[in-house]
């Protein structure tokens, strides 16, 4: 089964849609590789997303995140053991959040997870990074992008009331290969007011913040 498949729609939103369960999942499971921008990114999420995307087990899938540079400290701590070549210990434990954690661990060191940092770089940028923009690709080239999201939360208690319009390769060829390009530009670091690196450079050169007034505004 491919994107082609699904049953999807040009538009979700919150007060008729269960835009995780009807749309993020469904092309999750049908995709082989999932290009994300997002202005704030969790280890909970990141691992939702790694237990969602069922190709992931058969190691040919592919995830590339590109996040703003804000985190809690938490999630900023566990981000640098999971993509620091030099942090080795196992996260295996009793807990469950542990096997979720060493999980991705696992699939980080396979090479099946990349992220990078956006940090605007110019006084036309008041705040932080915050576009809005998904790519999911599966075996056959078919592509469904989508706009509308700007974090990814998959947790019932913290959604936003939002709306996700969606464009597929099949009915919208033009509009799915521009949001394609803008996402490359940016992995590429292509794109004007942000300066795009790997998070590990972005940790080591303390380019990463953590703000208490930030996080209980998201």
């Amino acid at each position: 089964m491919g994107l082609k498949n699904i049953n999807l729609k040009e538009e979700y939103r919150s007060d008729v849609d269960d835009i995780v369960a009807e749309f993020f999942f469904p092309c999750l499971s049908n995709c082989i590789e999932y290009d994300r921008c997002v202005n704030y990114l969790s280890v909970q999420a990141l691992a939702t997303i790694s237990m969602a995307f069922d190709n992931f087990s058969s190691g040919k899938s592919k995830l590339r995140m590109i996040t703003g540079h804000r985190f809690k400290t938490e999630d900023l701590n566990l981000f640098t053991k999971l993509f620091s070549e030099k942090f080795t210990k196992s996260f295996e434990g009793k807990f469950i959040r542990n096997s979720k954690i060493q999980k991705l661990q696992n699939i980080v060191n396979n090479g099946q997870i990349e992220l990078k940092i956006a940090i605007p770089n110019s006084e036309r940028i008041a705040d932080a990074f915050s576009e809005r923009i998904g790519i999911f690709i599966d075996e056959e080239d078919e592509q469904v992008a989508f706009t509308g999201t700007s974090k990814e939360s998959f947790s019932t208690q913290t959604r936003d009331f939002e709306s996700v319009d969606v464009f597929t390769s099949w009915n919208d060829k033009s509009r799915v290969e521009r949001k394609r390009k803008d996402f490359e530009d940016l992995w590429q670091n292509k794109t004007k007011y942000v300066e795009v690196c790997d998070f590990m450079y972005a940790e080591e050169n303390n380019l990463l913040k953590y703000s208490t007034k930030w996080v209980t505004e998201i």
